[in-house]
């Protein structure tokens, strides 16, 4: 007999994350925050309301296909080749200390940092992973507040962010097709660069027909539902038939569409569905499977540290980027402060990870508080580091 006590799940779930939402929103906190709390509340962890369920992993899944379609749209390559060179140098910097420095602290107390199984090297890498997204959304938002978001560092934050997640995606495309022990390196890696090659030419073709479309029909509510379909299709086929993430397969679908005509419609389409159902279940189920109850001291000061090397592996090394191509040091600390927020895209890497089996549950709680905790102060220290007295705009040399 159906159950249909997921409706009553829904709405609590719909109504906390959007109330919570609106509170830290109040307290000019990032909305994602909220949810997360609300997930928190209602979870396990306190007040034992909502449970893990079939529906609502279903459910989250496809609203982190959508969050990481969304990310992809909103992809501006015309940027990214205004401050390439810039960038590209700022965001491998901002991805390889963060993911060293997770893949250490993750041995050291698992205490098999010396000696390592390949399961275990995954699990201690794949913090690192999560370490090295950024949520460039908290940023802009700061940014466009304080009028700094067209200044040389934040231009350069933009287009680091943008190609950090990439680098982030490719990472964790990667590092999830070795879960599979049975699977030799050449195979994986061989997988990998046919899946890009199918996206290429899927690319290809698919620019041309809905450029046709566009042309034939203009705005009508066809593209939208043609362009969600062609997303679940690539995210289909990267996870079915490649072994590469599902989220991969989503991220190039928002990638290729965001070239194409009246790709800003589709965006404005699509964030209606994702903000009203799909994103507010996902970030909710997220403070779902995070469990408390198990978090010693030792744990306790995992998050700690975990914590510490979040914001100076990501301000030293894109700060480190930053002066190497000729940025000033007060703007090469603003770019480095401003990849702090991991914010939803950790999210999303640490979730996928838990779904394959690459995240160790005991960290997991840690990791979510370390996201939290970064995306709320990296507004408050951006106001810091742009603060008014002297702050010249200061170009490149």
């Amino acid at each position: 007999m159906l159950s249909y006590g997921f409706f009553l799940d829904l709405a609590i779930i719909l109504l906390s994350t959007k109330l919570l939402g609106l509170m830290t929103r109040k307290i000019r906190m990032p909305q994602v925050v909220g949810a997360l709390l609300a997930g928190l509340i209602l979870g396990p962890a306190l007040l034992n309301v909502v449970h893990e369920s079939d529906f609502i992993d279903k459910m989250a899944e496809l609203g982190v296909i959508v969050l990481m379609f969304s990310a992809g749209l909103e992809t501006d390559l015309k940027e990214l080749k205004k401050c390439g060179k810039a960038s590209f140098i700022i965001a491998v910097l901002g991805v390889l200390l963060p993911l060293v420095g997770g893949l250490v602290v993750a041995g050291l107390f698992a205490g098999n940092l010396a000696h390592m199984t390949q399961k275990e090297l995954l699990e201690n890498i794949f913090i690192g992973v999560v370490l090295t997204a950024t949520s460039v959304s908290i940023t802009v938002e700061t940014l466009r507040e304080m009028g700094k978001l067209k200044s040389p560092s934040g231009t350069a934050i933009l287009g680091a962010a943008v190609i950090d997640d990439v680098l982030g995606i490719i990472i964790l495309t990667v590092i999830s097709s070795f879960a599979d022990p049975s699977v030799s390196i050449v195979s994986i890696l061989v997988r990998i660069l046919l899946f890009f090659v199918f996206a290429a030419i899927c690319a290809f073709v698919f620019y041309y027909i809905f450029n046709k479309m566009s042309d034939k029909y203009g705005k009508k509510r066809r593209l939208p539902i043609y362009s969600l379909a062609f997303c679940l299709i690539l995210a289909y086929i990267a996870e079915e038939f490649f072994g590469v993430a599902d989220i991969t397969g989503a991220f190039l679908a928002g990638i290729i569409i965001s070239n194409v005509t009246h790709s800003d419609y589709v965006s404005e389409k699509l964030d209606i569905t994702s903000y009203m159902l799909l994103s507010p279940i996902f970030f909710a189920s997220i403070g779902i499977k995070t469990s408390v109850e198990n978090m010693d001291m030792k744990i306790i000061l995992f998050a700690v540290v975990l914590l510490i090397i979040a914001i100076l592996t990501k301000v030293v090394g894109c700060g480190l980027g930053a002066r190497m191509c000729g940025y000033e040091s007060k703007e090469a600390v603003q770019i480095g402060v401003g990849m702090i927020s991991r914010g939803e895209v950790a999210l999303i890497v640490a979730d996928k990870g838990a779904s394959i089996g690459l995240m160790n549950h005991t960290y997991f709680a840690p990791l979510i508080i370390v996201v939290i905790i970064t995306t709320i102060i990296t507004p408050i220290l951006l106001k810091v580091v742009y603060n008014n007295k002297n702050n010249k705009k200061v170009s490149m040399s």
